[in-house]
């Protein structure tokens, strides 16, 4: 993910929220406790996928790190899919493969739509702020810059595995979100970009976007983009974060990303994204499972918990 400066995609994503996307927010009655949030559990998910070394797209890490989720995402009942797709990389002029994870779980057959919850599990390929310049080069382990927001979808798909919840849940592991150079934002996204088009508008209530979210000294802020777009929906997950006394998410716009949820919102699906911006191993040889938490973890899979579990919370269209 970058910081914002390129147009191109906030303009599609302000297109399609005006292609008939209204929000609104349901008050709920009858609240629901979701199963308890395991961040312990979570963050061996986390360990898991380093353990493999970095995930960059066309590697044997990246080939077993989706052995471990096929793994993980049979063992909790759930319909699994791929989407492979090839990018030529301008880079090295080779054709790069890559793989999109699906992971479906169907708890109202009746709805003929799912939430979709999207986390991205390469890592980047090159570290771009070193300590060593000589070694910018390198991939790094992308602990936090991927693997956390894996970690935690693959909890949840643990959870609804436990106890069903009254909906559609799609759980998306992108490919390549992460493999342009600095200031190359074309290149970045390429897992999502893949996915959404093909035709995903109709097949969604909404979407979250989890990306960097594992900093032991979490501070999630709305996401200017989607503050702008999807105001009730940020509204809806920060109130449920205050209900449930998740003080890390702090109530305030502070930066405005180029994440998957644009490409996602471009095609029609409202989405959100939750991202700890001001992490500062980011793009480091040091953004390793010491510089997360269990508890950072937990935090907003609890949130997403209760949202996936109480869908009187949910915006409609």
């Amino acid at each position: 993910m970058a910081a914002t400066g390129h147009l191109i995609i906030p303009m599609l994503f302000r297109i399609a929220s005006g292609l008939g996307v209204v929000i609104a927010v349901v008050g709920c009655s009858s609240p629901v406790t979701p199963p308890d949030f395991n961040g312990s559990r979570a963050f061996s998910y986390l360990e898991a996928q380093v353990a493999l070394g970095p995930r960059v797209p066309g590697t044997l890490a990246s080939a077993r790190c989706r052995d471990l989720f096929y793994r993980h995402f049979e063992s909790c009942g759930l319909e699994i899919d791929s989407q492979p797709f090839v990018v030529f990389d301008p880079y090295t002029s080779v054709d790069t493969p890559m793989v999109n994870v699906i992971a479906r779980y169907r708890g109202r057959p009746s709805d003929d739509k799912a939430v979709l919850l999207l986390a991205h599990y390469d890592s980047r390929p090159r570290t771009d702020y070193h300590s060593d310049s000589t070694l910018r080069h390198l991939p790094i382990d992308g602990a936090n810059d991927g693997a956390s927001g894996v970690a935690v979808l693959m909890e949840l798909a643990g959870l609804v595995a436990e106890r069903p919840a009254d909906c559609n849940l799609d759980i998306m592991l992108s490919d390549g979100e992460d493999w342009g150079k600095v200031g190359d934002i074309d290149r970045y996204l390429l897992g999502a970009r893949e996915f959404a088009r093909h035709g995903i508008r109709d097949r969604y209530h909404f979407a979250v976007v989890v990306d960097l979210i594992g900093d032991a000294f979490q501070q999630i802020y709305r996401e200017d983009y989607t503050e702008q777009f999807y105001k009730p929906f940020n509204d809806m997950i920060w109130q449920v974060a205050a209900q449930q006394g998740v003080a890390t998410f702090i109530d305030d716009v502070r930066h405005t990303i180029q994440d998957d949820h644009l490409p996602l919102g471009a095609a029609g699906v409202p989405t959100a994204l939750l991202i700890d911006f001001d992490y500062r191993y980011w793009h480091t040889e040091n953004d390793t499972p010491d510089k997360c938490s269990a508890e950072s973890l937990a935090n907003v899979g609890r949130v997403l918990a209760y949202i996936i579990y109480n869908r009187s919370l949910w915006p409609t269209k």
